[in-house]
């Protein structure tokens, strides 16, 4: 095969990596404090011969650190974090990481996700609050008081997801490495009755999707203009014997 074919291929493998993550954006550019994902590419040399050859790298996806814009709804329950920081939820997949913050109680006073999913402290503790007790009250720092008592705190995580990480339902993350509780942080806080909108932007997210299907098109257009080419060339050489 033509060297060039080798180069072609690499690169439709890194434009469909990056369409699906763009797709994945746009259907997620109004999914409640969902990050959008990017792509790293990098230039990869091939030792082949008679000269070296740069290829695509598959890509490396990392999330879009960028906060949503903040949607105040006044519910109680409702909570976005202000700052890089995470929510922890006790899921069937394990733990995760979210920045939605849209919970509700259980009659037996536990504090979960729409999705049913228990909210975790700072300790990695399930979070119980009372049900019959009257207004619930969030500090800036994830401390909740009832009464006038605080009873609990919302656990606030930090991670790096320099190695790795899957997405798990809505806009929940599970990263390769545990994450750790924030500590001593001034930049990151709650604030009670806002929720996080996505940070996608989906004018832009769309006009680059639409610019990497065009750009694999024109590849797979190229790959086949070569290999009808080289088709032609060995009908041309085995005809001229």
């Amino acid at each position: 095969m033509q060297t060039g074919l080798y180069v072609a291929v690499s690169s439709q493998m890194a434009l469909e990596k990056r369409m699906n993550t763009l797709a994945d954006n746009v259907a997620n550019s109004s999914t409640v404090g969902f990050r959008s994902t990017e792509v790293k590419f990098n230039q990869m040399i091939g030792d082949t011969r008679p000269a070296k050859v740069s290829f695509v790298s598959q890509g490396q996806e990392f999330l879009n650190t960028n906060n949503g814009g903040l949607n105040r709804t006044g519910n109680q329950l409702d909570f976005a974090i202000k700052g890089d920081a995470w929510f922890q939820i006790d899921t069937p997949g394990g733990t995760a990481l979210t920045r939605d913050g849209r919970f509700t109680l259980t009659e037996a006073g536990d504090l979960v996700t729409l999705r049913g999913y228990p909210v975790l402290d700072a300790g990695g503790a399930p979070i119980q609050l009372n049900s019959q007790a009257s207004e619930i009250k969030v500090g800036a720092d994830g401390a909740i008081q009832q009464d006038g008592t605080q009873i609990a705190a919302l656990g606030l995580y930090e991670a790096n997801f320099a190695n790795g990480f899957a997405r798990y339902d809505n806009s929940a993350v599970i990263p390769a490495t545990e994450p750790e509780p924030v500590v001593d942080r001034f930049d990151v806080g709650v604030m009670q009755g806002y929720v996080e909108e996505s940070n996608v932007n989906p004018v832009q997210e769309m006009s680059q999707l639409i610019m990497v299907s065009r750009a694999f098109e024109n590849i797979t257009a190229l790959m086949r203009d070569s290999e009808t080419s080289m088709s032609e060339a060995i009908k041309t050489l085995g005809g001229s014997k």
